[in-house]
């Protein structure tokens, strides 16, 4: 019998092991997504003459060598466009699983400490859990973000795009999902192309966008560069000098500039520590602070003799002035748009973190004593709250008319794989089963974070206790008082069942505490203890 048994068993794990895994959960009845990323968002290749294509962004291996002898560019202002200074190289975006693929994982050889270059990965992979289907109702939108984003062949790839999701959808209007630089892409699109977005878009759900600029992070970065990955990964990857002559002739760059326009709370400035010396030759410290537009000629000046060699020539890379004038008459476009009649516009942007809102060079111990030195400044910002990239208040100014606008603690990246922000558009794009704990009629996200239960006996009576908490997310209340000074609310109450023939005798006391916390935040926790006396 035990010998039987054991042969049962291993026949059993054996049709385990060789069982078909069971198709994905798809619903038929979805609206189609179409995701949009930011900037550096896209998986780029280059394609020489002969038709041979390598994938120059993003890689790990080799990136450096590769991205400046195939990705370095100049902006050609007669046609608005970026063009690599390899005249044999074309920057193409792959379109595999329908342009999910380059949106995806931005390297997919990368096996270590992948998560690094995941992208719109984890949003795919929960969206299907939800029924959406690659290449029906699921697809990518990537492009080459050094463009423009009103760049006109960007746009009308964008227009065959949205056309052919409609087509492969069965006629379907769709849902745009953007996040950061995708959402001025899109939102430029909507100004030069309100037809078009109208006939074939549903909603559109921006999350991270920076309507406004991300005025700190990317004044340091027109003059040191940036990083796109951090920890060990860096080593390998491409250094900032080499991201800082590629973006200095970008045209996306300078649109994420301070827009000069808006009406900050507070201006961001570019403060710079300088040494004086006076005729008679006697040195001194002076602090001086730059406006956004003031801050262009300081650019200008740290970046005169920016030079990269480039096969062998040296070629100037200065803070480019026709970029800039190309970037104000963007921002006019953008200034114009307005969301149509028949669609509706949501609003996610990132809070809770320390962002970048102006940035100061040198100090009283450290004077910068040329401007050209700026370069080889560590820059330090003046924060201000938001997701660690844009500040919050250039997030939430889309100057459109929205269905909703909800701030989600979260990272600037980090956003697209947050627990909160998934079960928002999932309300929002009504899939699944409706969410029990999302109440969209004030707009807060009710999550569950705690459940005990206990049960012991005492005294001939049999106690029960239970603890439950919820953490509630809801838009912060700009006329509320500040929520740190404020007390835990507390309420109680107590009911009994003295009992009869047909029940016990049973007494019950609940305590309900309420705690506000920042942004809009409270915890909720609720404890219950309730005596029977045993039959």
């Amino acid at each position: 019998m035990v010998l039987l048994e054991g042969i049962v068993e291993s026949v059993e794990m054996w049709l385990h092991l060789i069982k078909k895994k069971p198709q994905p959960y798809v619903d038929p009845n979805l609206d189609p997504v179409l995701l949009v990323p930011g900037i550096a968002g896209s998986i780029l290749k280059a394609v020489d003459d002969e038709g041979k294509s390598e994938r120059v962004w993003v890689r790990i291996l080799g990136a450096d060598y590769k991205f400046r002898t195939k990705l370095w560019s100049r902006f050609d202002p007669t046609t608005g466009k970026t063009v690599s200074l390899d005249p044999k190289t074309n920057i193409l975006v792959p379109q595999d699983r329908h342009g999910l693929h380059a949106i995806d994982i931005l390297d997919p050889d990368l096996v270590i400490g992948r998560d690094c270059v995941y992208y719109f990965h984890e949003m795919i992979v929960e969206m299907v859990k939800w029924g959406y289907e690659e290449g029906k109702t699921l697809f990518g939108f990537g492009y080459d973000f050094r463009q423009s984003n009103r760049f006109q062949e960007t746009l009308d790839c964008l227009a065959a795009k949205l056309e052919s999701v409609f087509t492969a959808s069965g006629g379907k209007k769709i849902n745009v999902i953007s996040h950061s630089m995708g959402g001025l892409l899109v939102k430029c699109f909507m100004s030069l192309h309100s037809d078009i977005f109208e006939k074939y878009v549903k909603n559109w759900i921006a999350i991270a966008a920076p309507f406004q600029g991300a005025p700190g992070y990317i004044a340091s970065t027109l003059l040191n560069g940036m990083s796109f990955v951090e920890g060990w990964q860096q080593n390998l990857f491409i250094s900032k000098w080499s991201m800082h002559q590629l973006l200095i002739e970008c045209p996306s760059i300078y649109e994420l500039m301070a827009c000069p326009d808006f009406q900050w709370e507070h201006s961001p400035v570019l403060e710079v520590w300088r040494q004086i010396t006076d005729t008679d030759g006697n040195s001194s410290s002076r602090l001086e602070s730059y406006s956004a537009e003031e801050s262009i000629s300081v650019f200008t000046e740290a970046l005169s003799n920016n030079v990269v060699n480039y096969d062998g020539v040296n070629i100037r890379l200065p803070f480019n002035l026709e970029i800039l004038q190309w970037a104000k008459e963007t921002q006019k476009v953008l200034c114009c748009a307005k969301v149509p009649p028949t669609v509706k516009f949501y609003n996610i942007y990132g809070t809770n973190l320390e962002t970048p809102h102006s940035v100061c060079y040198g100090s009283e111990d450290m004077l910068v004593v040329d401007l050209e030195q700026l370069p080889f400044f560590q820059a330090k910002y003046i924060c201000v709250d938001g997701d660690g990239t844009v500040p919050m208040e250039s997030a939430k100014a889309d100057g459109l008319n929205a269905e909703a606008r909800v701030g989600v603690p979260g990272e600037h990246r980090g956003i697209l794989c947050d627990r909160h922000v998934f079960r928002i558009l999932k309300h929002w794009l009504k899939a699944g089963e409706p969410d029990p704990y999302y109440n969209p009629l004030n707009d807060y996200v009710i999550l569950p974070t705690l459940f005990e239960i206990k049960e012991r006996q005492e005294k001939g009576l049999q106690v029960t206790s239970l603890k439950e908490e919820w953490e509630i997310i809801a838009e912060e209340d700009e006329n509320k008082t500040n929520m740190d000074n404020m007390k835990p609310l507390v309420s109680s109450i107590s009911a009994s069942n003295a009992g009869n023939g047909q029940s016990m005798q049973e007494e019950a006391y609940a305590t309900l505490i309420v705690c506000p916390q920042s942004e809009g935040r409270h915890r909720v926790e609720l404890n219950v203890v309730s005596v029977t006396a045993n039959a």
